[in-house]
């Protein structure tokens, strides 16, 4: 059984200078860990955000092999033309290391607005967004006619000689309908693990309804996780971190979210491998910053005892 593992962009790498972003990496890559991800917003809540392209291009240089992930990444909000683009030209910078995590957004409306975009349509445009993507990403010329996007004519070159992977992110069934039309994966956050291999069947029946031949499916699932020797700092420091972010008391996320030693961390996690899951990505949250990478890889360390 393969797993793919990814932690979530250290909260200080970009206040260290060069060489110290390159000793993290470093260890990250060592501590077990496949790839880095980091969320994509353009402003959210309190005008925050990172633009997950920009940060993945920067990431990929800082070590020659370790992937990278926008995970995950508002395709709503963008036209998905400029998109292809970027996805070409990453398959040029870091070619085969990165993967795409898609989503609609919705916990913040306003950003969704603000860019100019309806929240309502954001599932529509989001599913012609991906047609369209594979389709440059896998045809000399594409034209499409939709309610949303039209597009005559378009062409990207060159084309990536390795597909880069896309997953979806989303709870709902018209995520997973998504992920099983579009897409080579799903992820998941804030579910049981009986609701996650409950969704991993979902995403079978979608794409044999639709007459998909199936991919070699990569279901990931994406958990905050508090980690400490003493669980109540675990959890106090994973709550604080949540609720800072996303401006919800914690109560409403805590039954999906591990907190606890490194081993308690493992055990809160291995069910979802049972369900299906085949990737990880940890967003570590410690007591001290510098403390986030050590932390994750002896959670990777206690999984691999169990699993």
């Amino acid at each position: 059984m393969n797993l793919k593992f990814g932690l979530a962009t250290p909260s200080t790498l970009w206040d260290l200078d060069l060489q110290s972003r390159r000793d993290t990496i470093a260890q990250i890559n060592d501590g077990g860990f496949d790839h880095l991800f980091m969320a994509d917003h353009v402003s959210f809540r309190d005008g925050s955000g990172t633009d997950g392209f920009v940060e993945v291009a920067a990431l990929s240089q800082l070590h020659p092999t370790i992937g990278v992930m926008i995970s995950i990444y508002l395709l709503p909000l963008r036209h998905p033309l400029p998109v292809a683009r970027q996805l070409a030209t990453m398959a040029r910078v870091a070619p085969g290391r990165m993967t795409f995590g898609i989503g609609i957004g919705g916990e913040d409306r306003h950003e969704i607005e603000i860019c100019g975009v309806d929240p309502a349509t954001r599932g529509a445009r989001t599913n012609e967004s991906l047609a369209i993507i594979r389709g440059l990403m896998n045809e000399e010329t594409l034209t499409f006619h939709g309610k949303h996007f039209t597009i005559e004519q378009a062409r990207i070159k060159p084309r990536p000689r390795q597909q880069i992977p896309i997953i979806v992110g989303g709870r709902s069934n018209a995520a997973l309908r998504r992920a099983a039309i579009y897409a080579d994966g799903w992820i998941g956050v804030w579910c049981s693990s009986k609701r996650y291999a409950e969704a991993v069947g979902l995403i079978d029946e979608y794409a044999e309804a639709a007459n998909r031949p199936k991919p070699q499916w990569c279901h990931g699932y994406q958990p905050w996780i508090g980690v400490d020797k003493d669980p109540v700092k675990a959890r106090s420091v994973v709550k604080q971190a949540m609720e800072k972010f996303y401006h919800v008391p914690f109560e409403q996320f805590e039954r999906y979210t591990p907190f606890g030693t490194p081993a308690q961390v493992a055990e809160q996690l291995a069910p979802y491998i049972d369900a299906g899951c085949r990737l990880f990505n940890l967003k570590v949250c410690a007591q001290a910053p510098a403390e986030e990478v050590a932390l994750g890889a002896e959670v990777l360390k206690e999984l691999a005892k169990i699993r």
